[in-house]
């Protein structure tokens, strides 16, 4: 059993750090990273994992970073990696972060300075109820904070620290793996698994304290073009066509009150438009589609190609092209086929003192895709809350029992190989 401690606060310092660097990750970039800020905080974790003693840290040309932590047993075991990513969310600014620590919180409304509109109330924020005494960190109130997944890097680097420390812990090889633009769905597009060199990992990247996510969404995103009529606007009676309302008529089509994120929860899936743009000679709209099985995710899919053909029908000159790919699948099908590595999660998180929840995730993690090349890897809390907006918050407490569950996890593959 580990004997991990923060008395000297570093962890707090440590996410402090990494949440001043902006890292905003760029949907319309097609470089990699998106955008070259993310590099600035590749170079700062390189920097602190060689100070620790990782001695073969770096950080590749596509801003991906990588590290060993070498073996101090004599066991053969499975090499086990820990992922967090480096991008924060394109949805909102994370240009000059000013985190702020509410010590001690005592349950009050937590008003953010920079803009007193933006206020953190119990009522909203229902995990903010288990975090009486706890020390709470915002934002400022004009961006978000970064705890997605900043909190991620600061308890994996925490543990990796504690590792290097203190080598009467015993486990195997561990790797550390720092991943750019997970938020546009690109974490693991040019991860180089050779020079990972593991057999399966963990990603830290989880909200409430305690739950370990082993199924996600699957995912498909969808490409709709419209080619309509455009002539003069004077002289278009019974000519034009415009693609721009034909896609609008599209839109209102699709359900209002079931299939979209707003009236869906739980194990329910949706089609979700994210962007349109468009003229009236032609009009593109993104979609994205998500489900927990194939199966459905397919259903999605059918359902929309048959609603384009109905509202196309009525536009005899106009043409389409819809296209979806597939972007990832739920982790589930391929983590239940090694029941250890979930199992020996909840054991990590049971012996921090936490009830672990093993539970669903209605988003997709690094873990997705990593899961379907090879290296299966559920998702486990680093305490982000209410992330990708200004409201952001994360709790010091939470992440010191996270990086108790890192160090655990290593230490049970160990102590059980």
């Amino acid at each position: 059993m580990s004997n991990y401690n923060n008395f000297n606060k570093s962890l707090e310092q440590r996410f402090i750090k990494y949440a001043k660097i902006d890292t905003q990750s760029d949907p319309g970039s097609p470089t990699c990273p998106s955008t070259l800020k993310q590099k600035n905080l590749g170079q700062e974790l390189v920097n602190e994992l060689l100070e620790i003693g990782v001695s073969d840290a770096e950080m590749d040309d596509n801003g991906y970073v990588y590290g060993t932590i070498p073996s101090n047993t004599d066991k053969k075991l499975p090499v086990i990696f820990f992922c967090s990513h480096m991008d924060t969310s394109p949805d909102c600014s994370g240009e000059n972060v000013k985190p702020i620590i509410h010590d001690k919180y005592q349950g009050q409304d937590l008003v953010l300075p920079d803009d007193n509109k933006i206020v953190i109330r119990m009522s909203d924020h229902k995990d903010l109820k288990h975090q009486i005494g706890n020390d709470i960190i915002t934002a400022s109130g004009t961006t978000l904070l970064g705890a997605d997944n900043k909190a991620g890097l600061a308890e994996i680097m925490e543990a990796a620290a504690f590792l290097m420390k203190n080598p009467e812990v015993k486990h195997g090889t561990i790797k550390v793996l720092f991943t750019p633009d997970e938020e546009i769905g690109r974490g693991v597009d040019k991860v180089d698994l050779k020079k990972l060199g593991a057999d399966f990992g963990y990603t830290i990247d989880g909200e409430t304290l305690g739950s370990i996510e082993d199924e996600t969404f699957s995912a498909d995103g969808a490409t709709l073009s419209i080619y309509g009529v455009s002539t003069h606007p004077g002289f278009a009676k019974g000519k034009m066509e415009s693609a721009i309302k034909i896609l609008a008529e599209i839109l209102d089509t699709l359900p209002k009150d079931t299939l979209t994120p707003e009236t869906t929860h739980q194990k329910e899936g949706f089609i979700h438009p994210v962007s349109i743009s468009g003229q009236v000679e032609e009009a593109e709209a993104q979609f994205i589609i998500r489900d927990f099985t194939d199966e459905k995710l397919a259903q999605h899919g059918t359902f929309l190609a048959q609603t384009v053909e109905k509202v196309m029908a009525k536009y005899p000159n106009s043409t389409y092209n819809l296209e979806i790919k597939a972007q990832y699948r739920n982790m589930k099908q391929v983590l239940d086929q090694h029941p250890k590595i979930v199992q020996y999660g909840i054991e990590a998180i049971e012996r921090a003192g936490v009830v672990a929840k093993q539970q669903s995730i209605r988003g997709g993690t690094d873990g997705s895709r990593l899961s379907y090349m090879g290296l299966p890897c559920p998702n486990i809390f680093a305490g982000e809350h209410a992330f990708h907006s200004k409201q952001e918050w994360v709790s010091v407490q939470d992440m010191e029992k996270a990086v108790q569950t890192i160090i655990n996890i290593a230490c049970i593959w160990e102590e059980k190989g």
